[in-house]
C-alpha cells in the first residue's frame, strides 16, 4: 500500500511540475512581444457618453442578449449575466459575439471595472474587444480592456491597446468601479482573391473622449505568442472576451454600431 501512495505521489509531482514547466516556457515565449517602455502619459479624461443615433444597431439596450451567442458554440446564446441595465461577464462562459457580421463601422461601448478588484498588472479586470472575430482558432483584432488606473503593464498590452502591436497614445484610464466608454471607428482589411492582403486594417479610437488610437494601421491578428499575421476573411461578428480572471467580472452596458 505504502508503495503504491508513494508511486502515484511522485507521478503526480512530476506531471505537474511539468506542466508548470511548460506553462513557464508560454509565458516567455509571450514575454518577446511585450513593450513596456515608453509608458504612455495619463490624462484625466472627461465623461465620454453621447447620446445614440438615431440609425444605429442596438447591440445591447440594457434588457437582453439577444443581439448576442456562444463564441464557442454560435447556435447557443450568450451565457452572460444580464441585471440592473447591464450586463457581466460570467467566468468560465466562454467569449461571446454578435449575431451579426460587420465590415466597416463606429461603434460605442461602456465597460466598468469592479470597484473593488485585486491583481495587478494583466490579472486586473481584462477583457477585450475584438474588432472582427475571425474565425476557430483565429481570435481577430483586439483592443484591450484593463484596468490601468495605477496599474502598470507592458506598454502595448494596456488599456486602449491593439493587443501586442499598437502602443495607445494616452492612459485615460477612469478610476475602478466607473463607467467607461470606447468610440472606436474600423475599416476592416481587404485581400485579393488569393488571399494576400491588398489592404490593411484601420483602427480610430476614443477613450473616454480621449484620442488614443488615430487611424492606426494594424499589423494583423492579435497573438499572444508570436508576431502578428494576416489570414482572409470577410464581414465577421464582434467578440467580447471572457478572460477567466480571478478578479471580479468585468460589465458592460449601451453598445451600438453603425455600418459605414
Amino acid at each position: 500500500m505504502n508503495k503504491i501512495f508513494y508511486f502515484i505521489l511522485a507521478f503526480l509531482i512530476f506531471t505537474g511540475y511539468n506542466g508548470l514547466q511548460a506553462q513557464s516556457e508560454d509565458e516567455k515565449k509571450a514575454q518577446v512581444t511585450e513593450v513596456w517602455e515608453p509608458q504612455p502619459r495619463v490624462v484625466t479624461p472627461g465623461s465620454g457618453f453621447v447620446t445614440t443615433p438615431a440609425d444605429a444597431i442596438i447591440l445591447f439596450d440594457g434588457k437582453d442578449l439577444n443581439e448576442w451567442v456562444s463564441t464557442n458554440d454560435p447556435s447557443s446564446p450568450a451565457k452572460w449575466v444580464v441585471s440592473n441595465g447591464s450586463f457581466m461577464v460570467k467566468k468560465g462562459t466562454g467569449n461571446i459575439q454578435t449575431k451579426r457580421t460587420f465590415t466597416d463601422y463606429q461603434i460605442h461601448l461602456e465597460w466598468r471595472i469592479p470597484k473593488v478588484i485585486n491583481g495587478s498588472g494583466q490579472a486586473r479586470g481584462n477583457s477585450g474587444l475584438f474588432l472582427a472575430s475571425t474565425g476557430p482558432g483565429d481570435d481577430g483584432y483586439e483592443i484591450q480592456i484593463l484596468d490601468c488606473y495605477n496599474n502598470k503593464t507592458y506598454a502595448n498590452g494596456q488599456t486602449g491597446s491593439i493587443y501586442k502591436q499598437l502602443i495607445p497614445l494616452v492612459n485615460a484610464c477612469k478610476k475602478p468601479g466607473e463607467w467607461q466608454t470606447y468610440d472606436i471607428v474600423w475599416t476592416a482589411p481587404r485581400f485579393n482573391d488569393d488571399g494576400t492582403l491588398k489592404s490593411p486594417g484601420r483602427v480610430t479610437a476614443f477613450h473616454n473622449g480621449v484620442l488614443i488610437q488615430n487611424d492606426a494601421e494594424i499589423k494583423g491578428m492579435t497573438k499572444w505568442i508570436g508576431e502578428p499575421v494576416y489570414k482572409k476573411h470577410g464581414p465577421a461578428p464582434i467578440k467580447l472576451q471572457d478572460h477567466g480572471d480571478p478578479s471580479e467580472p468585468i460589465s458592460f452596458q449601451n453598445i451600438w454600431i453603425r455600418e459605414l
